[in-house]
């Protein structure tokens, strides 16, 4: 208590923000209609959609599916060196850009084992149901412990990947250091070399691969075409789950600012913003835990252009976070009443919303229509 003093204009700040924020609505899963694709998975974490129609989705148990009308069928020729271990395992599924006729498929996993390990990408071609040529690309700076992989990916129109990753949990600080890369977000070439124009690549003793820094675990990525935004989301301890615009060069903050505190309830930092940082467009107090991210193009949902779409585990629901450019309009949480650890939004060709999740049984792929 005797330093509150020292706190007080970051509670009035969080106060004020409180007052700003838009209210919650909720909706409850008989206002959709849900067809399961597949009840059959086992902690599914990425999902990506084929154009003959199948999807073909990772498991964190270092195993992939690919799903039709026909059944289930496990994907052959994954990497060999997936470290399966805490939050570990077989992550991301990224089509190319020319997917449909040359097959490539990039893939994140962790690697490496309990003294070393990181997040990797792996590149390969799908032939029926398995894949060949394999080859990892990349893998990002080691570190000790199972949590915090990021493992998320997108394109770019230049060609260029974007991979997500975490900073380790143990090692937050790093997250501000730019000589490694836990606690960034790194841009590749479709070969795993940092693109050329990132903006540290002539920083002496800077990664040359970082695009972005001061990330905690960033579980969500999305590159919006109509607007040219990058968008992303990370998790926060206990509380201070963030919704970011990703812009090249800056700083997201952590662990300088949040709005959480650490597990124990001790403050990390008493900052919830900092000078030369970048402040979320949207965080959780308390944590939902968020994963998986789109922003809505389609055509069922007409009333929901351009919003966000999160997954949530710890909350388990989806959120709708309505976006007025880069203003937070409205927020809407879905499918509280489902009981299911949501790990990854999608959207289908048709406009439908793909959401896998995780159940005490097992995992679902499920389509959300109107």
């Amino acid at each position: 208590m005797k330093k509150i003093h020292l706190l007080l204009p970051f509670l009035l700040a969080a106060c004020v923000d409180a007052q700003l924020a838009p209210d919650v609505s909720e909706r409850s899963s008989d206002e959709f209609k849900i067809e399961v694709v597949s009840d059959q998975l086992a902690k599914p974490w990425g999902v990506a959609t084929l154009p003959d129609g199948r999807y073909l989705v990772t498991e964190m148990a270092g195993t992939a599916q690919l799903i039709s009308d026909d059944g289930i069928v496990a994907l052959t020729g994954l990497p060999d060196d997936i470290l399966v271990m805490g939050q570990g395992g077989l992550l991301g599924v990224l089509l190319a850009p020319d997917f449909a006729s040359s097959g490539v498929v990039f893939l994140s996993y962790a690697y490496g084992d309990q003294k070393a390990n990181g997040t990797a990408v792996y590149k390969a071609r799908l032939e029926n149901s398995a894949l060949v040529d394999g080859e990892v690309i990349y893998k990002s700076t080691a570190k000790v412990g199972s949590a915090h992989y990021g493992g998320r990916m997108v394109l770019l129109p230049d060609d260029t990947l974007v991979l997500s990753l975490g900073d380790g949990f143990s090692f937050r600080e790093k997250a501000q250091v730019l000589d490694n890369t836990l606690g960034k977000i790194v841009r590749l070439n479709m070969d795993g070399s940092p693109a050329k124009d990132n903006p540290f690549v002539t920083k002496e003793d800077a990664s040359p691969e970082i695009y972005s820094y001061g990330h905690r675990n960033v579980q969500g990525l999305f590159y919006d075409a109509p607007t040219g935004k990058l968008w992303a989301h990370e998790h926060g301890p206990r509380g201070g789950d963030e919704l970011n615009l990703i812009e090249a060069g800056n700083n997201y903050g952590w662990p300088l600012a949040t709005t959480g505190v650490d597990y124990n309830g001790a403050s990390i930092t008493p900052y919830q913003s900092y000078p030369g940082t970048e402040p979320p467009v949207y965080d959780w107090v308390p944590s939902i835990a968020p994963s998986g991210l789109v922003i809505y193009r389609g055509d069922l949902f007409s009333a929901w252009q351009g919003d966000a779409l999160i997954g949530a585990l710890a909350n388990q629901s989806l959120w709708r976070v309505d976006l007025d450019g880069e203003k937070v309009v409205g927020v809407e949480k879905l499918l509280a009443d489902g009981g299911e650890r949501i790990r990854d939004v999608k959207i289908d060709r048709d406009g439908a919303v793909l959401i896998l999740s995780e159940t005490a049984e097992g995992g679902r792929l499920i389509r959300l229509t109107p």
